[in-house]
C-alpha cells in the first residue's frame, strides 16, 4: 500500500474529527427551566406540553418517550420554552450522556448550523425523547399515547421532519437521561434502517475500513500508524474536550474502539442479512409467478419508424438489461438518422411499465429514491429561479412531481405562489397531506387537462418527458394548462452528451426501462414553437447533474454482481460462492467510488464552464393568439 494513501486516510480522519467537534459545539442546549415547572417525572409514551405550566392553556405539544425514558418536568418546560422562542414544530431532544458511538454517528449525519434550514434534510435524532406540536402529529396521522422503543422513535423524526420541513431542529436536553432505555434494544441493523440508512452497506464499508486501517498500520509506518491512531482516539478527541455531549462511556469507547467497531460491523452485517430474508420467500413467489410467462409479453411490436419525424432511418443506439434494478429483461434505444431523437424500441406496455417502475420509487427502493432526491435541493433552487428574470409566477404545477420535494424547496425562491403538483403515483396524496403541494391531483396530465385548463401561471416538467409514452400530448396538455403569457420549465436528458458516446450502457441517464424518449434540444424547440410557445432561455451547464462516473461505476457493479436478496432474483444468486464474488464486487467497488466521485467533481466544474452537461433546461412562454 502506498505512503500516499496512508497519509490520505490520516487527512480524512483529521478533517472529520474537526468537523465532528465543530458541529458538536454548534449543538443547541436547553437553557434551564423557569418558573411554572412541576417535579413530576414523566416516563414511557407520551406527556402534554401543557400539563407542565400552572395556567390552563391548549395543548399544542406532545412529548413523546421510548420506552424507559425519563423526563421530568423542568426537561418539558424548558423544551417547551425553547419550542416557542424559535418557533419550532418538531424539536428532538438529545440526552447528554448519549453513548459515544451513538453521538459520533448523529454528528456525521447532522450538522446543527443548518439542519433547521435545508427543507430536504432527513429527519435525525438519538431516538430518546422528541417535542411534537399536536398539529404535525395529525397531519401525519401519528398516535402520541401509543408506546414505542428507540427504532419507532428514530422512524417517527424521521417522518415528522417531512411535515415540517422548515420548522424542525434538535437541541441537547442535559436533564434527560439514556439509563434505561437500552432494554429490549433491537441491533444496530433495525436502528439504521429506521433511519433510512443501508445497513448491508454501511456493515461493509466499516469493515473494508477497518481492514485499510489495519493494512496502512502494519506497511506504511509513520503514516499508517497516525491514521490508524486517529481513528483509535476519534471518540475522546470528539466528545472529550468539552461540549454539550459527555457520554458516561467515553473512556471504554475509546480504549477499545477498533474492537467494538469490528465487532458491530459483523453483528450489523448478519442483522442486516438476515432482515433480507424475511419475508422474501413470499415476495419471491409472487415475481417468479408473475415472470412465468417471460418478458417478451411486456414489449409491444417493435415499430420501424420514428415517432417524433416519421423517418424509416433508424439505428441501434445502446442494448443493456436492467441496470437499475435488476429485473429480466433486455431493452434496446434505437436513434432516428433524420432528427436525432433516441427512444425505446421495442417500447414497453403499460403493463411492462407497471412491472418495473414496481419498487423502485416505492416499495423495496422507495427509501432510496427519496434520499437521492432529498439531495437535489440547490438543482430545484435553480430550477425555479429560471423563471425570474421573466415572471413572478403566483400559481405552479409541477408535473411529475412525485413526492413533491421541488415544491416544497421552490418555496424558498417564490414564497408568495401556490404550488400544486401532479403525478401518477399514491406519493402525490403524502405529498399533499406533508403540506408540500397546495393541491396534489393524481393520473395522466393528458386526461386531466381538460380540468385544468388555463388556470396556472407556470408548468414544470423537470425529467419528466422522458419517461412518458407521447411526449407531444404531454407538451399538448401543458399549452392547455397555463394562461396566455404563463410560462413551461423543461428539463431533460441530453441524449447529445459526450458521456453518453463514452460510457455507452453504463451511462446513467440512459435509466433503462423507464426512459421511452430522450429528446434532442433542437427537437423540443421545434415542437414548442409548433404549439405556439417562444423559447426564452436554455440551459446545459447548469442542468449538469453530477452523477456520470458515480452511476457508471454503480452501473457495472449491479451488472457484474446484482442483489441476490431481491425478490425476482435467480435463486443460484444465495449460493455462498455467488455470496462471496458480490461482497468482492462491493470492496472493489467502494474505491472506485471514490475515485468517480472525484472525477464527477471535476466533470461538474468544466460542465459548468463549458455550458456542455448531461441535461438541459428550456424555458418557454406561451403567446396570445
Amino acid at each position: 500500500m502506498s505512503p500516499w494513501v496512508s497519509a490520505a486516510i490520516a487527512t480524512a480522519l483529521a478533517a472529520g474529527t474537526v468537523r465532528a467537534r465543530r458541529r458538536l459545539h454548534a449543538l443547541p442546549v436547553l437553557l434551564p427551566a423557569g418558573a411554572g415547572a412541576t417535579a413530576e417525572a414523566v416516563t414511557a409514551g407520551s406527556v402534554t406540553a401543557g400539563s407542565v405550566t400552572t395556567t390552563a392553556t391548549p395543548v399544542r405539544r406532545r412529548l413523546l418517550t421510548a420506552r424507559g425514558v425519563t423526563a421530568d418536568g423542568s426537561v418539558l418546560a424548558a423544551a417547551r420554552a425553547h419550542a416557542d422562542r424559535e418557533g419550532l414544530d418538531v424539536l428532538e431532544l438529545l440526552p447528554a450522556d448519549l453513548p459515544a458511538e451513538d453521538a459520533l454517528g448523529l454528528l456525521r449525519l447532522v450538522d446543527p448550523a443548518g439542519y433547521r434550514q435545508d427543507r430536504l434534510a432527513t429527519g435525525r435524532g438519538a431516538g430518546y425523547a422528541v417535542l411534537v406540536g399536536t398539529e404535525v402529529l395529525e397531519r401525519a396521522g401519528v398516535d402520541p399515547d401509543r408506546p414505542r422503543d428507540r427504532v419507532e422513535l428514530l422512524a417517527l423524526t424521521r417522518r415528522l421532519k417531512e411535515y415540517a420541513t422548515a420548522s424542525t431542529d434538535l437541541a441537547v436536553a442535559p436533564g434527560l437521561r439514556c439509563a434505561g432505555a437500552g432494554a429490549g434494544r433491537r441491533g444496530r441493523a433495525a436502528e439504521l434502517h429506521a433511519q433510512g440508512l443501508p445497513p448491508g452497506l454501511l456493515a461493509a464499508a466499516q469493515l473494508a475500513g477497518l481492514a485499510l486501517l489495519a493494512a496502512a498500520a502494519v506497511r506504511d509506518g509513520r503514516w499508517g500508524v497516525a491514521a490508524a491512531g486517529l481513528y483509535w482516539l476519534q471518540p475522546a478527541l470528539v466528545l472529550g474536550t468539552g461540549g454539550p455531549l459527555r457520554p458516561v462511556d467515553l473512556a471504554g469507547a475509546s480504549a477499545a474502539r477498533p474492537l467494538r467497531s469490528l465487532r458491530a460491523g459483523l453483528r450489523t452485517a448478519g442483522e442486516a442479512r438476515a432482515s433480507q430474508e424475511a419475508g422474501a420467500p413470499a415476495r419471491r413467489a409472487a415475481y417468479a409467478a408473475e415472470l412465468a410467462g417471460g418478458t417478451d409479453r411486456f414489449l409491444e411490436p417493435r415499430r420501424t419508424d420514428c415517432p417524433w419525424c416519421g423517418s424509416s432511418r433508424l439505428s441501434v443506439r445502446v442494448r443493456m438489461p436492467d441496470l437499475l434494478q435488476g429485473k429480466p429483461g433486455r431493452f434496446t434505444l434505437e436513434e432516428c438518422a433524420g432528427c436525432g431523437h433516441v427512444f425505446q424500441n421495442p417500447r414497453l406496455t403499460v403493463e411492462g411499465l407497471d412491472f418495473y417502475y414496481r419498487d423502485f420509487y416505492d416499495g423495496r427502493g422507495g427509501e432510496g429514491a427519496g434520499t437521492v432526491f432529498g439531495r437535489l435541493g440547490a438543482h430545484y433552487r435553480a430550477r425555479a429561479a429560471m423563471i425570474s428574470p421573466y415572471a413572478r409566477p403566483a400559481s405552479w404545477l409541477d408535473v411529475g412531481t412525485g413526492h413533491g420535494h421541488f415544491c416544497d424547496v421552490a418555496r424558498e425562491v417564490w414564497p408568495d405562489c401556490r404550488f400544486d403538483g401532479l403525478d401518477m403515483g399514491d406519493g402525490i396524496q403524502e405529498a399533499e397531506r406533508r403540506g408540500w403541494v397546495e393541491t396534489g391531483y393524481q393520473g395522466q396530465f393528458p386526461e386531466l387537462a381538460g380540468k385544468l385548463a388555463a388556470q396556472y401561471e407556470a408548468v414544470s416538467m423537470y425529467h419528466y418527458l422522458e419517461h412518458t409514452r407521447d411526449p407531444f400530448a404531454e407538451l399538448d396538455a401543458a399549452a392547455q394548462v397555463l394562461v396566455p403569457g404563463g410560462h413551461l420549465l423543461i428539463e431533460l436528458p441530453d441524449p447529445q452528451s459526450r458521456m453518453a458516446r463514452l460510457l455507452g450502457p453504463h451511462w446513467l441517464p440512459w435509466f433503462q426501462p423507464q426512459h421511452q424518449h430522450l429528446i434532442p434540444a433542437a427537437n423540443l424547440r421545434a415542437a414548442l414553437a409548433a404549439r405556439g410557445f417562444t423559447v426564452l432561455a436554455e440551459e446545459h451547464g447548469p442542468a449538469h447533474q453530477h452523477n456520470d462516473f458515480v452511476g457508471a461505476v454503480a452501473l457495472t457493479a449491479n451488472r457484474l454482481a446484482p442483489d441476490p436478496h431481491s425478490p425476482w432474483a435467480d435463486p443460484a444468486a444465495l449460493r455462498p460462492t455467488r455470496r462471496a464474488a458480490r461482497q468482492a464486487v462491493r470492496a472493489v467497488a467502494l474505491p472506485c467510488l471514490a475515485t468517480a466521485g472525484l472525477l464527477d467533481a471535476v466533470r461538474t466544474a468544466a460542465a459548468r464552464r463549458t455550458d456542455g452537461g448531461n441535461a438541459y433546461r428550456l424555458l418557454a412562454r406561451k403567446e396570445s393568439r
